[in-house]
């Protein structure tokens, strides 16, 4: 039998439908490479028990002819997701022991359709990070080694402190690692500035943000409401649509759901797109912009127009603001939606001498560095005689920022094509550590799609010297993802897949 780990997921529902294997050998396939893989840090949690119960029921269901249309798929979900009776912490310390007594919206649908569960991935601490270093859990490293290092330098540095290996990107490094490193067939994701988009483009996967609204958001745990959505990353643009179709849908528990038939996705994925009008933004060339960036931009409107699509030039001239305005409004929302966490009711408790006390110390010892600061941003920025200076003004920025896209589209435009970050994937301890605004610079292609609520695309487009992944974002019009799968297709089909290698 051939590594059923190195299968796409759209390959594993053709070999388990034809009979080749079944979805326990298939689970306890991925459940070998996960025990193999676990110095990459991508599991913060394996469910092996579930995960042979949940492949065992797929078999018997597939046997009476019950099969759904991800029957017998083994997934990693991210640790923000709540899971009925399983450990979900969202990678902080706060929330190290809550087991929460329900499902999300979203893990209630992809269970619904038949797949498996093999266990919690690591992500950083409440989604805020670029790099899977916030963590509680401590980092995620790249299954894809530094380009000039050998396998036997990366295995040491593996078992050691890890520094110089590649970060994953984040926050959903667990996800693009894991899916990368063939630990599972897709992975949950979600994405509040990037947070799938930038991962998938580090690890040479494939991840969609879909439109804000489109997936439930019930029972994931909240960074910035406005701007959290969830998404999946898998190896394929086929295995992406696959799960979004699942994922997706109207949910009365979320009142920011959007209540619209869900299309099948899959039909989308080789779908002719001759005649489309892709825009090239001239905004997004900033300064400073790596020549591999550029050429990489332009090999994928290359690959676009050979396609059939008509490539134009468009402007989207307040996309200058969109990082500064973004890091007001989700440090706000973050502020507010983790006051939640005090030690009273649920998670870390310290005693104090009176409540203030117990708030204090609970707070100052449950929280990470990084996410500190986010609050004590977005307090600032709500406070009075701020509010209006910072907060206000940051959401009418977005405003603008979203009706510049709704003006290219008015005009023809189907979607836009832009890089999705500004370089590969770096060094763990590379960034940040000094500077936090040198990381928040890795969301700069990324944060206007959130603060447009537009769906986005990334997958990879090519490699750089090093032959490290980079990746290309395709942004389209609200609720047209099918679009954008459309797309994809063509640029995987041209650029072809990156696979790591395993060395781990």
């Amino acid at each position: 039998m051939t590594d059923l780990t190195a299968l796409t997921l759209d390959d594993a529902r053709k070999g388990l439908a034809s009979g080749a294997f079944t979805a326990v050998e298939l689970a306890e396939a991925h459940l070998a490479a996960m025990e193999a893989g676990r110095a990459l840090n991508a599991y913060v949690l394996e469910t092996p028990e579930q995960a042979l119960a949940m492949a065992k029921a797929s078999d018997a269901r597939r046997k009476t002819g019950e099969a759904g249309r991800l029957e017998g798929i083994p997934l990693g979900i991210k640790d923000l997701y709540a899971t009925e009776g399983v450990r979900t912490t969202a990678g902080s310390k706060i929330l190290g022991n809550f087991v929460p007594p329900y499902e999300s919206t979203v893990t209630k649908q992809l269970w619904r359709d038949g797949a498996v569960m093999l266990g919690k991935l690591n992500n950083d601490e409440f989604a805020m990070g670029s790099s899977n270093e916030t963590s509680a859990f401590g980092p995620v490293v790249n299954p894809i080694p530094p380009a000039n290092w050998s396998e036997e330098q990366a295995r040491k540095a593996l078992a050691g402190d890890k520094q110089g290996l590649l970060v994953p990107g984040g926050s959903s490094g667990g996800s693009s690692a894991a899916v990368a490193a063939h630990l599972c067939l897709g992975a949950t994701a979600t994405d509040t500035g990037g947070s799938i988009r930038q991962p998938a483009a580090f690890t040479g996967t494939v991840g969609i943000k879909p439109t804000y609204g489109r997936c439930s958001r019930w029972g994931i745990v909240a960074f910035a409401s406005s701007l959290d959505q969830a998404g999946p990353i898998a190896k394929t643009v086929k295995d992406c649509a696959a799960l979004m179709t699942s994922m997706a849908g109207h949910d009365p528990m979320d009142s920011t759901s959007v209540d619209m038939p869900v299309p099948d996705y899959e039909a989308a994925v080789g779908r002719s797109v001759k005649g489309l009008t892709i825009g090239i933004p001239r905004e997004y060339r900033v300064e400073g912009m790596p020549e591999e960036i550029e050429a990489l931009w332009k090999k994928g409107a290359e690959m676009l127009k050979a396609a059939g699509a008509n490539i134009v030039d468009i402007s989207l001239p307040h996309t200058k603001y969109a990082l500064p305005a973004y890091y007001i409004v989700a440090p706000a929302e973050a502020s507010s939606n983790l006051a939640r966490y005090d030690g009273v009711r649920y998670g870390l408790r310290v005693p104090g001498k009176d409540i203030i006390d117990l708030y204090e110390k609970t707070r100052a010892e449950g929280f990470g560095r990084e996410v500190k600061r986010r609050i004590m941003i977005g307090t600032y920025v709500l406070s009075a005689g701020y509010y209006d200076a910072y907060y206000l003004r940051a959401q009418k920025i977005r405003t603008l920022i979203k009706r510049d896209f709704e003006e290219v589209y008015a005009k023809g435009v189907h979607a836009v094509l832009t890089p999705a970050t500004p370089s590969a994937a770096f060094g763990i301890g590379e960034k940040g550590s000094a500077d936090p605004v040198e990381m928040y610079l890795n969301d700069i292609f990324t944060v206007t799609v959130n603060m447009a609520g537009l769906p986005g695309l990334a997958l990879p487009g090519g490699t750089d010297s090093k032959g490290l992944p980079l990746g290309l974002q395709l942004i389209g019009r609200p609720f047209d993802e099918e679009t954008l799968f459309s797309l994809g297709q063509v640029i995987e089909d041209q650029a072809g897949r990156f696979v790591a290698r395993r060395w781990w």
